[in-house]
């Protein structure tokens, strides 16, 4: 997918060298926001072992690049690890500070939830840390492409000296595939 010349950019996924970047891109979020209750910023080696887990499991793990840059990422994972939960997958998405509203968000989110939709899950969860004013840009993306408020953890977790409340939201994946997954 792409913008205007000056600020094109594609989607691919991602590769061992983009692991610098994306560690980059985490680290602004686990120091500065809310969107992660991870608290120290993990190095690239550890982004490159979790990428590792989550392709080996099938799931898809996608990265934005602009000029030949990283400028965001996004990934799914298992919802949950009990086997029941295997079907119901959740999302993740990061945009490098200064790129958000270029509609990188969206474009990583919809090649996501196509991956996604090919794979077999039926549901997929995203999990938004409220705080403050909110984080309505990640609750306007999601509502863009589908997803529904199902549910408010509050207080589920402390970060920047203070409590943060969780929105749970979920959308169905592949609507067309059979009422009952295979085993």
């Amino acid at each position: 997918m792409a913008l205007d010349d000056a600020r094109a950019f594609t989607i691919r996924d991602a590769a061992a060298a983009d692991f610098d970047a994306i560690a980059r891109i985490y680290a602004h979020y686990v120091l500065h926001a809310l969107a992660t209750f991870e608290e120290t910023p993990p190095n690239a080696d550890e982004m490159r072992a979790r990428h590792a887990s989550i392709t080996s499991a099938g799931l898809p793990y996608l990265v934005a690049q602009q000029q030949g840059e990283v400028v965001g990422y996004a990934y799914a994972t298992a919802y949950r690890p009990r086997s029941g939960y295997r079907h119901t997958i959740e999302d993740s998405v990061y945009i490098a500070d200064g790129h958000s509203g270029r509609g990188l968000g969206l474009a990583l989110m919809t090649a996501l939830i196509e991956r996604c939709e090919a794979g077999p899950w039926r549901q997929m969860v995203a999990v938004v840390a409220m705080a403050g004013s909110g984080n309505p840009g990640s609750i306007a993306l999601h509502e863009r492409l589908g997803f529904e408020h199902v549910g408010v953890l509050r207080k589920a977790g402390y970060k920047h000296g203070q409590w943060v409340d969780t929105v749970l939201m979920q959308r169905p994946l592949g609507e067309d595939k059979p009422l009952l997954p295979p085993r």
